[in-house]
């Protein structure tokens, strides 16, 4: 195939940007030197357009077409990748390992980033489609959501985009294959912090005390409960504590307790069934054990929801760039994305791009393969070529 074997060209300099990425990681909103890479490239590219500064740190690309699209016709079509680190001391050896101590890209975004500069480059290079391809960079995926602050600032509107795209690699999807499916692809996560305020007191007099260590361990088997008995098997729903503070001695009841954890859904109706049954197993916990429990329920990222005629076309690229085999529905994920935004706002399609046998995501061991690159590249830029058909 034409595409793949001149992605297969570009893939030397692909792979060095994405090293050079990898060494110089930024956390969310905190990503000028990558900002500014990637503005440079897309400026020795040649695109049309390059703005910066949208939701913070993003950038975006306008490549035009050798023609406008015709009446009726998709226009414009938008392509994100994510730029952000994670807050990791890398432990992989490489020897373009991070630089940056206490941060890497634990999650693949350099892998992203480069890939659509890939498509970028070769889009700028032919041109052969009508109407325009935006690449969309975006900043703090990883808890900032980084995709509502650029929404905010205009991204649709200002680049008249019809319809948007993501993709993610995933460790163990074999390298050269895909995977996507329709509806619910990835999860809401939804956060939960708790206050327990108690009595303090010496730990041989309990009777004269409220134990906020006890009430927390009331709090987190009731919450349990909640996705055994108030959720419909047949449906998803995640929910775990996984921070408790309290005390500081073995022989003082402490007085307080803190509570951290996340809720994960995949319809927006079990969503707000495990959000109503939170509030009411904390306030029956309260009155049960005679302490006071504040409860902050804060709504994060959406449900990563694809569109189905948008799938359905994905699916179709996928399957001429790797091959009709390669190409696997796959089950929802737990996890979450804050590329669910952007398809609130238009229909669009988010696809895994095979990463091999690697350390899972967010691992200090987690490395992009850089034998991706070709099958990632090439996908991008037959998305925009059969989207935007000359």
């Amino acid at each position: 195939m034409p595409i793949v074997n001149r992605v297969a060209d570009l893939q030397p300099d692909i792979q060095a940007w994405r090293r050079d990425i990898h060494q110089h990681p930024e956390l969310g909103y905190d990503e000028h030197r990558t900002a500014a890479f990637v503005a440079e490239r897309l400026r020795e590219f040649g695109c049309d357009e390059v703005a910066t500064g949208l939701g913070g740190t993003g950038v975006v690309g306008v490549i035009r077409g050798r023609k406008p699209a015709g009446k009726g016709d998709v226009r414009t079509i938008g392509l994100r990748a994510d730029m952000d680190a994670l807050p990791i001391e890398e432990a992989t050896g490489l020897p373009y390992a991070s630089k940056a101590s206490g941060k890497m890209h634990a999650c693949g975004h350099d892998g992203h980033t480069a890939m659509l500069l890939g498509a970028a480059r070769y889009l700028a290079e032919t041109r052969n489609f009508a109407g325009d391809a935006i690449v969309i960079f975006q900043p703090a995926e990883e808890g900032g959501a980084g995709a509502a602050a650029m929404i905010r600032d205009g991204l649709f509107e200002r680049f008249s985009i019809d319809q948007v795209y993501g993709m993610h690699n995933g460790p163990g999807i074999p390298v050269g294959s895909f995977a996507i499916r329709p509806g619910p692809i990835m999860a809401s996560t939804d956060a939960v912090n708790i206050h327990i305020e108690g009595r303090g007191g010496h730990a041989a007099r309990p009777h004269l005390s409220i134990d906020s260590v006890m009430v927390g361990a009331q709090l987190i088997t009731a919450l349990q409960s909640i996705v055994a008995r108030s959720v419909d098997p047949l449906e998803s729903a995640v929910i775990s504590i996984c921070e408790f503070h309290a005390g500081n001695a073995r022989n003082v009841i402490p007085q307080t307790a803190e509570l951290k954890g996340t809720v994960r859904t995949l319809t927006p109706e079990v969503r707000a069934l495990v959000g109503k049954r939170v509030r009411e197993v904390v306030e029956g916990v309260a009155r049960l054990t005679g302490a006071r429990i504040d409860l902050e329920y804060v709504p994060g990222y959406p449900v990563v929801v694809n569109h189905a005629a948008q799938t359905d076309f994905a699916i179709g690229v996928a399957k001429e760039i790797a091959g009709t085999g390669n190409v696997a529905e796959m089950p929802p994920m737990m996890g979450g994305e804050d590329f669910a935004f952007m398809l609130e706002k238009r229909p669009g399609a988010f696809i895994f791009c095979g990463n091999g046998d690697s350390a899972g995501l967010h691992h200090p061991a987690y490395n992009f393969d850089d034998n991706a690159i070709v099958f990632g590249t090439s996908y991008w830029i037959k998305l925009v070529e059969n989207t935007l058909a000359a």
